[in-house]
């Protein structure tokens, strides 16, 4: 029995869990339909649907309000969500960002300050015309129908936009009703975050882009001659890692910033928005005085990848549990509309108000849902890293007015 037990816990351990959602996941995500596919986006899939078998296949227990798998080890209930594991797979999704949005900064930066022009102020209008088309549905929601309070709403366009720092907000402004927006973010995420991900590959297809030109058109349009000052500089090891990992302190440094905002908890840029800043600093730049700060390109797109996935298994298990927890088909409804509505009026904008090429103006996009996995997504469809400069040019002013507008409208008296 004691054999069994080691066996069954080593099956049923986290990290077991996570390389067996990462395998499938790339399996999955590697089926085409119709030359759609989820590409690395098949690991939050996979996730999702473990989340859903750790509530569907476990019970609840009464004194710890965990789920607990069904299986059991002599008198001992194995459990496979109690709370040590919810930590681990938290743990891994805050890895998963820092390593994924740091790499995007590290990458957009060379250009990105060299690149400032009108289209910057495009960025910022798509931004906010995303989140506050999301908002004004959200309140309208809220107003038409009796049986949602605006506690919920706030939650389920926080999961819509996949704006942890704005659930995060949103649920300390609720008070009471903080289990209310818990849900709704739970239902929105799901949604929020496959919808980003199949929007910015299938509107290249549905206006019948031809990629490979656009790209060469994209590509040529964003290429800079960065000139080199010729001044000898030290590495301290060849891969990077050592720059790499000092962004990632920098950018955790920036992120714990406290910004007031009144009435409440300050804002702050966490560690996504933190390592995006900082990213993009040390790739502008290079150097630290003698020190050279730059990093391969491989050690880069390595960073950027494995971040994605580390991301989508932390944040989609948890996020099968709490979406099937929730369940509520018109409030999936309400989510698909929130996360819709915005994306389609951001491509118009992008397309007939600010002429942008369809790849800044999906780039735009994913940096206004502040959608990580769309992203990469978005890259691999578009076969290029300068997506991600309209991505880092949307996302952090995306990122202060959701967390802004989530903190304000929830505690509106509908």
């Amino acid at each position: 029995m004691s054999y069994l037990g080691g066996v069954l816990g080593s099956l049923l351990s986290a990290l077991f869990i996570i390389f067996v959602i990462l395998s499938l996941g790339y399996a999955v995500g590697a089926i085409k339909i119709k030359g759609v596919s989820l590409g690395s986006a098949g690991v939050l899939l996979v996730a999702i649907i473990v989340g859903i078998s750790f509530f569907l296949f476990g019970e609840k227990d009464a004194q710890n309000n965990l789920i607990a798998c069904l299986f059991k080890v002599g008198d001992k209930t194995v459990s496979l969500w109690d709370s040590s594991v919810k930590s681990t797979f938290k743990i891994v999704q805050n890895l998963g960002t820092m390593l994924f949005v740091t790499s995007v900064g590290l990458i957009a930066g060379p250009k990105f300050f060299r690149s400032f022009n009108k289209s910057m102020i495009s960025y910022v209008v798509m931004g906010a015309g995303i989140v506050l088309t999301g908002v004004l549905i959200t309140i309208l929601i809220s107003w038409i129908d009796p049986n949602m309070n605006i506690a919920m709403g706030t939650g389920l366009l926080a999961g819509s936009l996949t704006s942890t720092p704005a659930f995060g907000a949103a649920e300390e402004a609720a008070g009471e009703f903080a289990s209310e927006v818990t849900a709704g973010y739970g239902i929105g995420y799901l949604y929020g975050v496959l919808g980003v991900v199949l929007f910015v590959q299938l509107m290249p297809k549905i206006l019948k882009v031809d990629v490979e030109k656009e790209r060469e058109t994209f590509v040529a349009a964003n290429t800079i001659q960065i000139k080199e000052d010729g001044k000898k500089r030290f590495k301290l090891e060849e891969f990077g890692f050592f720059p790499f990992f000092m962004t990632v302190v920098l950018g955790l440094l920036i992120g714990s910033i406290q910004i007031p905002l009144g009435g409440g908890k300050p804002f702050s840029f966490g560690s996504s928005g933190g390592t995006l800043i900082a990213g993009l600093i040390v790739g502008h730049f290079g150097r630290f005085g003698k020190l050279d700060m730059k990093i391969p390109k491989q050690t880069l797109n390595l960073m950027r990848e494995l971040g994605l996935v580390l991301f989508l298994v932390g944040a989609g298990v948890p996020g099968g549990v709490n979406f099937v927890s929730a369940f509520n088909w018109i409030y999936i409804l309400y989510g698909i509309v929130m996360a819709t509505v915005p994306m389609i009026l951001g491509f118009v904008l992008g397309k007939f108000v600010f002429k942008l090429s369809i790849f800044n103006n999906l780039g735009s996009i994913t940096g206004g849902m502040t959608s990580t996995p769309a992203l990469g997504a978005l890259i691999s469809t578009a076969g290029t890293d300068d997506v991600a400069s309209a991505y880092a040019a949307t996302y952090p002013f995306a990122l202060v007015l959701i967390v802004v507008a989530c903190k304000l409208i929830v505690g509106l008296p509908f």
